[in-house]
């Protein structure tokens, strides 16, 4: 049987769509499934629409209130009971036909397949230039190349077994499915066009989203802090200069070129490198809390 994980905020126009389809096309190649639907705190009737055709092979979770796309793929996959899982993004973005190729390449034995993008869609090129830098980032600090990687991928069960036993909260779905190893396939696809409703993910969401991942899964901006360090130094030297050149020629004002040097040293690199560290320090407190990483409201099959 294949599990396929379906995150869903904020969707009530999609929910009937997305199952039909996904559930149509599994049952004409006359595979096994179950659809799971995980409503991430929605305001809206999404939870209403997965109730309704909610059944043997549709099963619904939902959350207490809003934790965010990543913590709805774990509990998902922790509720999944297929042999292989699915995850893919209730918009139909991720085109469903391409769960058949996922499916027959878990056939003949790879544990963990890829949905690689050859296209974004439509995007600004601020959001293109954005991402690019974000998955540079995170493949500099896997090793992997994820340049065009993604949440659409099938993993088998015994993959899923693996991720279960990470205890970190904050977890990053995207790298450490992929981080994990295992025999890897890929499947390409071009990202379709929403059918209904708009994308959920403002652009603060997203910068939001990137800084949580990068600190989650790398330590790379602690590192660049002696680099930051290094910069801020030069710009330093550089102002001291003028500000001593103005002391001679007597046309610096009092305590100008003390401040100045205070600032540029103290100010200028303590303050950038404090604030990073501060960050992964944060990171560690929501760790150290030990809080879960969802709630779970309801699910359809205790109603």
């Amino acid at each position: 049987m294949i599990s396929v994980i379906i995150p869903a905020y904020n969707e009530e126009q999609m929910i009937l769509k997305t199952a039909q389809v996904i559930g149509e096309l599994l049952e004409d190649e006359e595979i096994e499934y179950e659809l799971i639907f995980v409503d991430d705190g929605s305001n809206d009737r999404t939870w209403e629409c997965i109730c309704s055709i909610a059944g043997d092979k549709v099963k619904g979770i939902r959350f207490s209130r809003n934790f965010g796309k990543e913590a709805a793929i774990s509990a998902g996959l922790c509720e999944a009971k297929g042999e292989c899982e699915v995850v893919i993004d209730c918009d139909l973005q991720h085109p469903p036909e391409k769960i058949l190729e996922m499916y027959e390449l878990w056939k003949q034995g790879y544990e963990v397949v890829e949905g690689v993008k050859i296209s974004r869609g439509k995007e600004s090129r601020g959001h293109r230039f954005a991402s690019d830098c974000f998955y540079k980032l995170i493949s500099s600090a896997t090793g992997i190349d994820m340049s065009h990687a993604s949440d659409f991928k099938l993993l088998d069960h015994k993959v899923v077994d693996v991720l279960g036993t990470f205890k970190e909260k904050d977890a990053f779905f995207l790298a450490l499915s992929s981080w994990v190893g295992f025999r890897t396939g890929k499947v390409t696809y071009n990202v379709h066009q929403r059918e209904a409703g708009i994308s959920k993910w403002s652009r603060w969401a997203l910068i939001k989203y990137a800084i949580s991942n990068i600190t989650s899964f790398t330590t790379l901006p602690m590192q660049i802090v002696t680099f930051l360090g290094g910069i801020m130094l030069i710009i330093a030297i550089t102002l001291s200069g003028i500000a001593f050149y103005q002391k001679l020629v007597g046309i610096a004002l009092g305590g100008f070129t003390t401040v100045i040097i205070l600032i540029c040293f103290i100010g200028s690199i303590m303050m950038v490198s404090m604030g990073i560290m501060g960050y992964y320090v944060a990171k560690i407190f929501d760790e150290v809390k030990n809080r879960p990483k969802y709630i779970i409201g309801a699910k359809t099959n205790d109603e």
